[in-house]
């Protein structure tokens, strides 16, 4: 009971958060200089007082702004982000349209970065003086120190225009044909250097922490009580050890969840990736308020759900955070 109460009261924290958000969101948006109905007439080729003024009425922009976020706050209650300006279709079609793949990205990277992190930053915690463990270190700090768009085009020029190995971009490459098995392998094809590129970063960061936390564990006294048990190397890292040690690990992947979504904007620019980043890159050079207004909704939404379930996943690994030790 006291886990459910617990996991109700993060949904609400999290329902406020994002009910926060929202409004921030469009108050930031709104104080930005610049009129929206120059931007909806300049791509109509231009417009005069009238047709401006006629436009503002259209698209309530001459309302004041409280009945603006009024109005908006009561839409985004009903599941309704409005009307794109600049693709002239709603803007939770097309968000849904692309998440999918921003998802398959994020989740991919995310996943890449955890398990081959945690997997170097045990094997270099076990001989902190070793090879590996230098050689970790050092592709670690390349890795953190390197632009996700930098080594994004430079994957881009090496593997893709010079060996030809992978495809230059794009999610699907429209001549294949067959059934699931040859879709999924173009779509692995194309996913193989954005997830690598995005994965870099967070790697970096998974493996010196998780290094830095297995070297700290294994030092401590109930691990050195099975060792003089007798029970083996293995059992004593794998069973006592990591399961402790992953608990900041987690932690920051709960916290890095906002920078990866933010890096795959610039990932997807780069590999011209169909996903949210690529939208929001194209909505906000034309100025796409609803549309950018709900690429925050959403990606603000996926942030707060990825951080409460790593909560509660940090509840199941870690018996001192379920017992609030």
């Amino acid at each position: 009971m006291d886990v459910l109460r617990i996991t109700f009261l993060r949904i609400v924290y999290s329902a406020l958060l994002l009910a926060a958000v929202v409004v921030l969101n469009f108050v930031m948006i709104h104080l930005a200089p610049g009129d929206v109905a120059d931007t909806i007439a300049q791509s109509m080729g231009g417009a005069d007082a009238e047709i401006l003024a006629q436009i503002r009425a259209d698209y309530g922009l001459d309302q004041p702004f409280i009945v603006q976020l009024g109005q908006y706050i009561w839409k985004v209650l009903h599941f309704d982000l409005g009307s794109s300006y600049y693709y002239n279709r709603p803007v939770t079609e097309l968000i849904l349209e692309r998440l999918p793949a921003t998802l398959l990205l994020v989740i991919t990277a995310q996943t890449l970065a955890l398990v081959i992190g945690v997997v170097t930053g045990v094997f270099s915690a076990r001989r902190p003086n070793g090879f590996l463990s230098h050689l970790v270190t050092i592709v670690a700090f390349f890795g953190h120190a390197a632009p996700v768009f930098w080594t994004g085009i430079l994957l881009l020029i090496a593997f893709s225009l010079q060996i030809h190995w992978f495809p230059v971009g794009g999610m699907r490459d429209v001549t294949v044909t067959g059934g699931f098995w040859a879709h999924s392998f173009d779509v692995a094809r194309h996913m193989v250097l954005p997830v690598f590129t995005l994965s870099t970063t967070f790697l970096a960061l998974y493996s010196r922490l998780c290094r830095a936390s297995m070297m700290e564990t294994l030092g401590s006294d109930y691990v050195r009580t099975a060792k003089a048990k007798g029970l083996p190397m293995r059992s004593v890292v794998y069973k006592h050890a990591l399961k402790n040690a992953l608990s900041p690990v987690i932690t920051l992947a709960g916290l890095q969840f906002s920078a990866v979504i933010s890096g795959a904007v610039l990932v997807e620019t780069v590999f011209s990736w169909p996903g949210l980043g690529t939208l929001a890159f194209q909505v906000i050079v034309a100025r796409d308020t609803p549309t950018i207004l709900g690429i925050l909704f959403f990606s603000a939404l996926i942030v707060i759900a990825g951080n409460l379930l790593t909560d509660l996943v940090q509840r199941l690994v870690d018996p001192r955070v379920r017992t609030g030790q």
